[in-house]
């Protein structure tokens, strides 16, 4: 009996493309790659080498089990555990909202002054909180989130950039962990913003897959930021910042609760894309001089 040669890497990938493709998924070529290199354990640079090579049958089945996860539109990060975000890769589950490359607006926003100390509201996987930390070594950080799970996994975030000395994670809502006379000079949050209405419109990915409390407030998505105007301000240290990623048609309105809260130097900035993307404002209270 003629024994059958093994497919190559290249032919089982190039199937996949097909069946990712029939399935609705976005950059269906990108996300097969990750898959074929996530299921070959190889880093994603090097998948090009292994292409030519047979794949055993074992390695087939692992590659066939995450093509069909994705196929049912299960986000991508879910399946391979994890997420790169300002160049760093982050733990993700279902339980804290996926990293995207819009929130790194808010990061860079952050970066462009110095600060010794950041509060995170609704920290979710941590990936702002423990960006910043470790593109500031030696600041210090709180991140405060509603749900455990979500700050399990920013726990394990933490470990991982072995940040544990440096960042605390709090349980509660918003400010409702910190202590009265705790003051911050940057202040961030990425909070649920997506009004009810919207979210049937939703890519599967989102829509199924992620915490529909880190997505919308079930009202018209003002209600975070309203909850963050009345509070933040009292714990932001003397020129101390507040900065909060928005939905790109929301600019006005949060600038408006900021500039009601008696914060100044309000500001809209836009993403890479040019849509609004992050409000920001300083503390009333100026630095001593």
């Amino acid at each position: 009996m003629t024994e059958v040669a093994a497919p190559s890497a290249s032919a089982v990938l190039a199937g996949a493309v097909r069946q990712l493709d029939a399935a609705g998924v976005p950059d269906a070529g990108r996300d097969a790659r990750r898959l074929m290199a996530h299921a070959l354990e190889v880093p994603p640079a090097r998948l090009s080498l292994v292409l030519p090579e047979p794949m055993t049958v074992e390695a087939q089945a692992r590659f066939a089990t995450l093509v069909a996860r994705r196929a049912e539109r299960v986000p991508l990060s879910h399946i391979t555990g994890e997420r790169e975000f300002w160049g760093r890769a982050f733990r993700v589950t279902g339980d804290v909202l996926d990293p995207r490359p819009e929130t790194e607006t808010l990061i860079a926003a952050a970066l462009e002054a110095p600060f010794a100390s950041v509060l995170d509201l609704g920290t979710g996987s941590g990936c702002i909180l423990l960006t910043l930390l470790a593109e500031r070594p030696g600041t210090i950080g709180t991140g405060t989130d509603l749900s455990p799970c979500a700050l399990a996994v920013a726990d394990e975030n933490r470990a991982r950039l072995g940040l544990d000395a440096s960042a605390a994670l709090l349980p509660g809502s918003w400010t409702d962990p910190l202590s009265a006379d705790a003051r911050f000079d940057l202040i961030v949050s990425n909070p649920p913003y997506i009004a009810a209405g919207e979210m049937d419109g939703l890519s599967p990915e989102v829509r199924r897959h992620e915490p529909r409390m880190a997505l919308t407030d079930e009202g018209d998505g003002l209600a975070a930021y309203q909850a963050i105007a009345a509070r933040a301000p009292d714990h932001l240290a003397p020129g101390g910042r507040l900065m909060v990623e928005i939905g790109p048609t929301q600019g006005g309105a949060v600038a408006a609760l900021f500039a009601s809260a008696g914060l100044r130097d309000v500001t809209v900035r836009p993403d890479m894309d040019g849509r609004d993307r992050v409000v920001s404002a300083k503390s009333a209270q100026n630095p001593a001089s």
